[in-house]
């Protein structure tokens, strides 16, 4: 069912958890480290720069996908979210090509658990990305 190379989803999924890594908490309190000096300043922008870099290498991945490479990723995160079923694989293919468009990675980004909605889809073809 699956033509997308492994490879490629785990690539993605690797990607992903990195850039979630780098994301800050949402109930970090910025003005919290009152004790803090410029060099809490220096570590805050590079872990900013490192989270665009693997943003734009996110992108730069998804959209270097084939079409169908590209609808396959999004149909995977759809049954990995619970969306479809295994068994609904066509139509959520047929929904990832209707609304395939220049922002499937931006679509893609989007979702908060992207890693582990890969990882869940392709756990439900009997295949991740340990082995």
């Amino acid at each position: 069912m699956l033509t997308v190379e492994i490879d490629k989803v785990c690539y993605i999924v690797s990607l992903a958890r990195q850039f979630d890594a780098d994301m800050p908490e949402d109930d970090e309190d910025p003005g919290s480290d009152l004790g803090g000096d410029e060099f809490d300043e220096i570590d805050e922008d590079s872990e900013i720069h490192e989270e665009s870099l693997v943003e734009d290498e996110i992108h730069e991945f998804v959209n270097r996908l084939n079409e169908d490479e590209a609808a396959e990723i999004v149909a995977l995160a759809w049954v990995g979210r619970g969306s479809y079923g295994r068994d609904e694989w066509e139509q959520a293919m047929e929904e990832a090509r209707r609304n395939a468009n220049e922002r499937t990675a931006e679509y893609l980004m989007g979702m908060p658990l992207l890693a582990d909605y890969l990882e869940e889809g392709l756990a439900a073809f009997d295949l991740s990305c340990g082995g």
